[in-house]
């Protein structure tokens, strides 16, 4: 059983990845130019933004960011992160009341807002994507050890997100200032998953950027042991 769930994970990664290739002459942008594996802009030249274009996101590049961030790691593999890229007028009109007047506007005006959310029952997946022992058992006797474990590979998770994004040509702008509740409600009632925060995607408008904002020098947020 374990090796045909194996086979099975293994011929679904060879199709991920072959997606992945045949978007590459087109889709693996920046600004209009290919991302070079040494090229440090999605992090030095990225901004958070607050401002779009009407320029739509097509589901076919959503698919290729999730097959992007998916192959990043997670604790045994267990991928809890889970996404709903909320398009639709219904379903932005769905996640108005969660939000803080300060981030309405823009959460309306964005062509995309991703739901970074995680499943606390994400250890039921456990023997397909890994398989070599019974991982599941690790979690299913913790409720504790089980949430931590989502909450923090789905939040690493939703860090991929933004820089898959950014290496697809995508702006992000990830923000907090919402309600969960309010979410959990609208979107995932009567399921295992929860918010943990919203992404807005798009093609950014400079104009509504803030001057870059200053950040720690090494000293002062790292020590080497």
């Amino acid at each position: 059983m374990a090796d045909r769930r194996a086979t099975a994970a293994t011929v679904g990664l060879s199709a991920s990845l072959a997606r992945l290739e045949a978007a590459r002459p087109i889709d693996f942008m920046f600004k209009d130019r290919r991302v070079a594996m040494n090229d440090f802009s999605i992090f030095t030249t990225a901004r958070t933004h607050n401002k779009w274009t009407d320029k739509p996101v097509s589901d076919e590049t959503l698919r290729r960011l999730y097959d992007l961030l998916k192959m990043a790691p997670t604790s045994a593999n267990c991928s809890p992160g889970r996404f709903v890229f909320v398009k639709s007028p219904e379903a932005k009109e769905k996640l108005r009341p969660a939000l803080s007047s300060g981030n309405a506007a823009k959460t309306m005006a964005a062509p995309v807002t991703a739901i970074v959310a995680y499943d606390e029952a994400f250890y039921d997946r456990l023997p397909q994507l890994f398989p070599h022992t019974d991982a599941r058992s690790w979690f299913t006797s913790s409720p504790e050890v089980a949430h931590e474990t989502a909450f923090r590979n789905g939040t690493l998770q939703g860090g991929y997100l933004i820089i898959a994004a950014r290496m697809l040509g995508l702006d992000a702008g990830p923000m907090s200032g919402f309600k969960n509740r309010i979410v959990d409600e609208a979107f995932f009632a009567g399921t295992s998953w929860k918010s943990n925060f919203l992404v807005n995607l798009g093609y950014g408008d400079p104009a509504g950027l803030f001057a870059r904002l200053p950040r720690l020098d090494f000293d002062e947020a790292c020590k080497i042991a």
